[in-house]
């Protein structure tokens, strides 16, 4: 962890890692309505498919001495408008890095990876007439 980005106490110093700021954005992403995962690549599919899951999955942070840029990558359930879901995860992720990390969020870059489908019900056992 670089010294520059520490936040001096009186009695030591703080430091927070960037996969910290990667998993607050990333919990508040999922947060909100309209969103049914986050993308990603082909580790953090196979970190879930093992149990684990990867909370920092879809989110890309640059983080300078006390301000972040943040690119996130989405998949969007069908029947949401995208630009209304896009900025609602911008506000919550810009809001949640500030309050909790104490940085300047400088921009929340989203991509929209994909659409999410409802499932088709599964065929139900049709009743035999007699």
């Amino acid at each position: 962890m670089e010294k520059n980005r520490a936040l001096a106490t009186e009695i030591g110093e703080i430091y927070i890692a960037d996969e910290v700021v990667s998993i607050i954005a990333g919990l508040a992403a999922t947060e909100i309505k309209g969103i049914a995962n986050m993308g990603g690549g082909l580790s953090g599919g196979l970190a879930e498919v093992f149990g684990r899951t990867n909370l920092s999955r879809g989110v890309k942070v640059e983080v300078g001495d006390q301000e972040t840029s943040i690119d996130m990558y989405l998949v969007v359930e069908y029947g949401n408008r995208i630009p209304d879901v896009a900025w609602s995860v911008q506000n919550s992720v810009k809001k949640a890095i500030e309050t909790m990390v104490g940085m300047t969020v400088l921009n929340v870059n989203v991509y929209v990876q994909g659409i999410s489908f409802p499932q088709e019900e599964e065929a139900k056992p049709q009743k035999k007439v007699k």
